[in-house]
């Protein structure tokens, strides 16, 4: 019997992640939305990410020519400040939390990604950069919800925090109803070649 095996496939993005102290000061500020607004469907805090560049489902033989490339390119950029601020949502359906700090270095960062990527020659959409954590969906037929979180959370201001490390993560491709859970494939510190020198 001839049984054609399809590769397997990862979902893939490149991110920065928050410290835990960052992300337990928007969690304790969120704690009566879980009970109030308990239809939502959060996501895990240990999950809360800022992608830089989302490259969607790949086949898992694509991943590892990402490493060195994105291992130097975390080298050549210095560790710099964000925070957690505001709220929003995109189509009154998805909560988020906005960023602040500084965002031109975010975004020098997220553009050197995008270039890294291209030249491991893996095609990605090219959508704007939108800083932000996603918290949580609303539910089809309950889309006024985001909305109204949105609104409550808008003054927001967490402290300031060193962004230290460039992660790619990998999640399951969520073709089920089970919540998506994602895991560093690899993460690297920024900055680590240039703190041997004066």
């Amino acid at each position: 019997m001839n049984e054609q095996i399809q590769p397997a496939t990862v979902r893939v993005f490149i991110a920065l992640a928050p410290p835990d102290h960052a992300k337990d000061e928007l969690a304790q500020e969120l704690r009566p939305a879980y009970d109030t607004h308990a239809h939502m469907r959060w996501n895990r805090i240990e999950d809360w990410h800022i992608t830089l560049l989302f490259l969607g489902e790949l086949p898992t033989e694509t991943v590892p020519p990402l490493r060195p490339a994105l291992a130097a390119l975390a080298a050549a950029h210095q560790p710099f400040q964000l925070a957690l601020r505001g709220s929003g949502n995109f189509d009154n359906r998805v909560l988020w939390s906005g960023i602040d700090g500084d965002l031109d270095r975010l975004r020098t960062l997220a553009a050197d990604v995008r270039t890294a990527v291209s030249t491991c020659g893996i095609a990605f959409e090219n959508r704007p950069l939108r800083p932000h954590l996603t918290l949580a969906r609303a539910r089809r037929g309950d889309e006024s919800s985001a909305g109204e979180l949105a609104a409550q959370f808008a003054g927001f201001t967490g402290r300031r925090w060193p962004a230290e490390r460039l992660h790619l993560v990998g999640s399951d491709v969520g073709r089920s109803r089970e919540p998506i859970h994602y895991r560093d494939i690899e993460a690297w510190a920024l900055g680590e070649g240039n703190r041997d020198q004066p």
